[in-house]
């Protein structure tokens, strides 16, 4: 399993999962290009600046890429610390936004991974609200639905890493038959990142102690980013529309 000669975007390319993910995905002989609204403090092979809760940014992000992109890891994100508004707009739309922007540079055999979220597991409870906001057409259609169905602050970043896990998985098929493009996301536990204290405020104390004896520990940014790179890669070339939990078996504990 390696990316030889593909041509990768990473966004969230400064920190975290996309910071280990970018490396390894070096490492495997990729080209790797980076969106991050901070500059980069690693090597890459390109790098675009960029609000990607922004969609006027993310036109011109996606017009200094590449004009063949291979893979598209969409890992940046904000915590549920943040105004709902820019929740929504960076961890969904702006996301939704871009990948549908580098679809028309990706061939046949591309893929594109998003990171989702445990948070994101009870998706069935709203799946019909999921699914109408997955159906509007653009980053403006889906704020102007937003504004008519608003999204509590205490739950918005569950809100919308459910919501991205349906719009993946309601895209994916259509995608792959069209297009040849695999469409997956992958759902991290916690994780050592920069951004864990965030987890910690935003889900409160009794929660994150109530799930502290299910698992071993958060895990490490770059044990969730292999994952990426496999399904990244040519060896999950018949996987797509799946959420692949990548939590030390956290998820498990609530069957």
């Amino acid at each position: 399993m390696t990316l030889t000669h593909k041509t990768v975007v990473v966004t969230g390319c400064c920190s975290g999962i996309g910071s280990d993910f970018a490396k390894l995905a070096r490492l495997q002989g990729a080209r790797v290009i980076g969106i991050d609204r901070n500059e980069p403090t690693l090597s890459l092979d390109g790098f675009v600046k960029a609000d990607l809760g922004d969609p006027q940014a993310i036109d011109a992000a996606v017009a200094a890429l590449p004009a063949h992109v291979d893979a598209l890891a969409n890992i940046a994100g904000v915590p549920g610390t943040a105004p709902a508004d820019l929740v929504a707009r960076v961890n969904y739309l702006g996301l939704r936004h871009l990948t549908q922007r580098v679809l028309d540079r990706m061939p046949a055999g591309g893929a594109i991974v998003n990171v989702s979220s445990i948070l994101g597991a009870e998706w069935p409870q709203r799946l019909e609200l999921h699914r109408a906001l997955a159906q509007t057409g653009g980053f403006e259609a889906g704020a102007h639905w937003l504004r008519d169905h608003p999204v509590a602050q205490p739950t918005c970043y569950q809100y919308f890493k459910e919501a991205l896990i349906v719009w993946t998985s309601t895209q994916s098929q259509r995608v792959f038959l069209e297009r040849g493009v695999r469409m997956n996301c992958v759902a991290p536990g916690p994780v050592f990142t920069p951004i864990l204290g965030d987890f910690v405020s935003m889900l409160g104390q009794e929660r994150v102690e109530k799930d502290a004896h299910r698992m071993k520990r958060p895990a490490y940014s770059d044990e969730v980013a292999p994952v990426i790179a496999f399904l990244c890669s040519d060896a999950s070339r018949w996987v797509s529309g799946v959420n692949l939990p990548v939590d030390g078996g956290l998820a498990s504990t609530y069957v």
